[in-house]
């Protein structure tokens, strides 16, 4: 068997207004809504709609003996239903061809298989759910974004049970071997992994149109006869294009969609190669050996790496602090912070800031809204300086503020748990006070009462008190003595008024003077 995989890539980020430090807390809208509409139905206009029409031709010409692949991100579907519906409907009827497979890839267009696994497997799976609802399929190969690859981002894969990915086949993996053959992954060999063969790929993408390259021009039996050389071993050439190539990166006017209606039929008749969607590869071919890749590769530059979006400081300083509000907006449930969320991981806007000049830059430059990459930069802070406080404040700023208010709530309910224990104590306490009175009270009332003995009066050591005297003289002569108060507690019958005193005062001095006469006589 010797067969064509011919695939084709189609995304289209949502591209950020011009967001001013001082939008942030005010303005929660981040999108050029104009620059988005424009350029989507440029694209469908001039690509989308004029490359299905051709692919739909050589399909009813060709029937299902024709087959092509497309990986559509969730971000591109979005903005098609919103600004393009016609071409969501030139995909669907493609779809009932029976000729086209649509595979998985990340909702996005994200670089989350770099950073987080949770994250990049609930894309995933979102991404899926669009595919089923729009094309009524459920893909089984994987192809991640930008055709980024390792050991472990395939480990991952296959745990989500896909049977393939797609990869890039760069010269620093392969070394002398051919991306011409089916290979597994290395840590999960179950998972099959279909290589991208660069070299001719990127002869239709980048240098069909250059003047300046000595193949030019390309035609498809040109094309064809270098099928017709590769080496009678090698089983499937796979050509991964970017869609917009039709019709955008190479315009109408270069013989694109020629080249692209002319192919199938000069190559069925000047070679015996076929045509095959990436799951029939994967249900027949064998893989020849592993491939190691230990670190991330990518079809982006020569490089063949991730210096396209995470190359420069502005770029790692941008992508960390973005999943670095992972775990809060998973807690979060807003609608609007979610689809926030999954636009703003978009790998294009870190691609803004690449300080890089390669060849593929070159032809996405007027996909570019900033004039520099600082510009970018700055720009996309802006936004996700906004976006974080709108995040914080539905969700606790950090995992250890939540775990303390949890303990608040502990505390607080044994607080609560103590203080009713304390007041059923005091309760019962009181009960068992009064218990015990009436228990007294009981026995008291059953006993005679006894009679205290009678007290003897006691004498009193209080010292008596020295009556005062008045001296007088009586009719003898001799002084008496007569009280000179009465006593305290003398009854009234007792007690000598003062007019008593007074006559009787004078009756003495009446029989003094009596007495002293008569005594004078004798």
């Amino acid at each position: 068997m010797r067969t064509i995989c011919l695939y084709f890539q189609i995304h289209q980020p949502f591209r950020l207004k011009r967001y001013r430090f001082f939008n942030i807390g005010n303005d929660h809208y981040y999108y050029d809504d104009y620059l988005n509409e424009s350029i989507i139905s440029r694209v469908a206009e001039r690509s989308y709609l004029q490359a299905n029409m051709v692919i739909g031709q050589i399909i009813k010409e060709f029937g299902t003996q024709f087959k092509v692949a497309f990986s559509i991100s969730g971000i591109a579907l979005d903005q098609m239903e919103l600004y393009t519906p016609e071409v969501i409907e030139s995909f669907q009827k493609l779809a009932k061809t029976g000729s086209v497979e649509f595979l998985a890839e990340t909702y996005s267009h994200s670089l989350a298989s770099l950073k987080n696994k949770d994250e990049f497997v609930r894309q995933v799976e979102e991404h899926r759910q669009k595919i089923r609802k729009l094309f009524n399929q459920d893909p089984k190969v994987f192809r991640n974004t930008e055709l980024i690859y390792s050991d472990r981002i395939g480990a991952d894969v296959a745990e989500m049970g896909f049977s393939a990915m797609l990869s890039e086949g760069p010269k620093h993996v392969l070394g002398w071997k051919s991306p011409n053959y089916m290979y597994c992954n290395s840590v999960t060999p179950r998972l099959k992994v279909l290589l991208r063969n660069f070299r001719i790929s990127d002869d239709i993408s980048f240098r069909f149109s250059n003047k300046g390259w000595s193949e030019f021009p390309l035609t498809a039996e040109k094309f064809a006869g270098w099928l017709k050389k590769l080496d009678k071993k090698e089983e499937t050439v796979n050509l991964f294009i970017d869609y917009e190539t039709f019709g955008e990166h190479q315009w109408m006017e270069s013989g694109i969609f020629e080249f692209l209606k002319a192919l199938p039929g000069v190559v069925y008749k000047n070679t015996n190669f076929s045509f095959s969607t990436p799951v029939e590869i994967a249900e027949k071919l064998l893989p020849i050996s592993t491939i190691s890749v230990p670190y991330p590769i990518s079809w982006a530059d020569e490089e063949r790496d991730l210096t396209a979006w995470l190359g420069n400081e502005l770029q790692v300083d941008a992508f960390n602090r973005l999943y670095s509000l992972t775990d809060k907006v998973r807690r979060c449930d807003d609608e609007k912070i979610q689809k926030d969320w999954k636009y703003l991981q978009a790998s294009d806007h870190f691609y803004f800031m690449s300080t890089k000049f390669f060849t593929a830059g070159a032809a996405q430059a007027y996909f570019n809204p900033y004039e520099t990459p600082y510009d970018a930069y700055i720009n996309y802070m802006n936004v996700l300086s906004d976006f974080t406080i709108r995040v914080n404040s539905m969700v606790p700023e950090i995992i250890n503020q939540q775990e303390a208010a949890g303990l608040a709530q502990v505390i607080a309910e044994k607080d609560e748990l103590i203080r009713k224990y304390e007041v059923e104590l005091k309760r019962l306490k009181s009960s068992k006070s009064k218990i015990v009175t009436i228990a007294g009270e009981k026995v008291s009332a059953t006993k005679k009462p006894v009679k205290a003995p009678a007290k003897k009066p006691q004498k009193s050591t209080t010292p008596k008190k020295v009556k005062s005297v008045t001296k007088i003289k009586g009719t003898s002569g001799k002084p008496r003595a007569v009280p000179s108060k009465p006593r305290a507690g003398v009854t009234k019958s007792k007690t000598v008024s003062a007019k008593q005193k007074a006559e009787s005062s004078t009756a003495t001095k009446v029989k003094s003077k009596t007495r002293a006469s008569k005594s004078g006589k004798k």
